[in-house]
C-alpha cells in the first residue's frame, strides 16, 4: 500500500502547474489541478473507508506523509486560483499592494501556527508522538484545539494532518507571493541553453539535493553563506525543474539519521576519490 501511495505522490509532483508562467491559461490550469487533486483525495477516502489500514505504521505514514502532500497542494492551488481571479489586471502600485497585503496575512497565519507545540514537533522532524498525532480517534480536546476540529471528518482525518497540509500550502504560497511582489528575483540568473537541454536533470534523490544545498550554505561556498536556504532551493528547483516541498523538514529528518547523517556527501567524496585514482 505504501508503494502505491508513493507512486501517487510522485505523480502529483510531476503534474504541477508552472505558476509563474506569464500566460492567460494559468487560471484554467490551476483549476484543472484542483479537480485532479480533489479526485485523488476522494479516491483515497473511499479506499480507506472500504479497506482500512493494514497496520498502525501504515496509518501513521498515510496521515503524516501521504494525505498532507495532496491536501496541502490542493489548498495551495485553491489559494492561487482565488488570488489570480481577484487581483488587479494591470501591474503597478495597486497590483503590488494587493499581493503585499496577502503576504502580510500569510505571515500572520504563520505566526499563529508556529506557536503550536505540534509545529515545533513537526519542524524538528520528531516522531516519538506520532501515535498520538497521526491515528484516527486520538484527538485530545483538552488541548484547546482550533474549533475547526469539530468540522473534520473523523474517519479521514486526525486533525494534525490538516495542520501539516496548511504548513505545506503556506510554504508554497510564500514562494508564489514573493515572486509576485518581486518578479525580478526569479530572473536574477539566466540558465540560457542549460534550461533547454533535456538531458540536464537531477538523477539522485531530492533528499540528496537538499543535503547538498545545506552543505553549500553551511560552508559559505555560495555568496559567503549569506544567501537564505529558501532562495538557494528556488535556484536549484529552477535549474533542475523539480519541486522540493518541505526542505526544512527533510533536513531535520537527516539530523535524526542513524549512522552517517551525510550519506550523499560521503558518497560524493568516495566517487571523486575513485575517479581520481583512475588517472594514476
Amino acid at each position: 500500500m505504501e508503494y502505491a501511495w508513493r507512486t501517487i505522490i510522485s505523480e502529483v509532483e510531476a503534474r504541477k502547474v508552472k505558476i509563474f508562467a506569464k500566460d492567460k491559461k494559468l487560471v484554467g490550469e490551476v483549476y484543472e489541478m484542483m479537480l485532479y487533486l480533489q479526485e485523488i483525495l476522494r479516491s483515497l477516502k473511499k479506499s480507506i473507508a472500504t479497506n482500512g489500514f493494514d497496520s498502525e505504521r501504515e496509518e501513521i505514514y498515510f496521515f503524516r506523509e501521504v494525505k498532507p502532500q495532496i491536501l496541502g497542494k490542493l489548498i495551495y492551488y485553491n489559494n492561487v486560483y482565488c488570488l489570480e481571479i481577484a487581483c488587479p489586471n494591470q501591474k503597478g502600485k495597486i497590483y503590488k499592494r494587493f499581493f503585499s497585503l496577502q503576504l502580510r496575512k500569510l505571515k500572520k497565519e504563520y505566526e499563529e501556527i508556529s506557536k503550536l507545540e505540534f509545529f515545533k514537533y513537526y519542524r524538528s522532524g520528531r516522531s516519538d508522538n506520532d501515535q498520538t498525532y497521526f491515528r484516527m480517534g486520538n484527538i485530545n480536546y483538552f488541548d484547546g484545539l482550533c474549533s475547526i476540529v469539530f468540522e473534520i471528518d473523523i474517519n479521514f482525518s486526525t486533525y494534525y494532518d490538516g495542520i501539516i497540509s496548511r504548513i505545506i500550502a503556506n510554504d508554497l504560497l510564500y514562494v508564489y507571493l514573493h515572486a509576485k511582489i518581486n518578479p525580478s528575483d526569479n530572473d536574477d540568473f539566466n540558465l540560457g541553453d542549460v534550461q533547454a537541454e533535456k538531458d540536464f536533470s537531477w538523477t539522485e534523490s531530492k533528499n540528496a539535493l537538499i543535503e547538498l544545498i545545506y552543505a553549500l550554505q553551511a560552508s559559505g561556498a555560495i555568496s559567503y553563506g549569506k544567501l537564505e536556504i529558501r532562495k538557494m532551493v528556488l535556484v536549484f528547483q529552477k535549474l533542475f525543474k523539480i519541486q522540493m516541498t518541505d526542505p526544512h523538514h527533510a533536513f531535520h529528518r537527516m539530523k535524526q539519521r542513524a549512522g552517517s547523517r551525510t550519506i550523499f556527501l560521503d558518497q560524493l567524496k568516495g566517487s571523486l576519490e575513485e575517479y581520481m585514482n583512475k588517472g594514476l
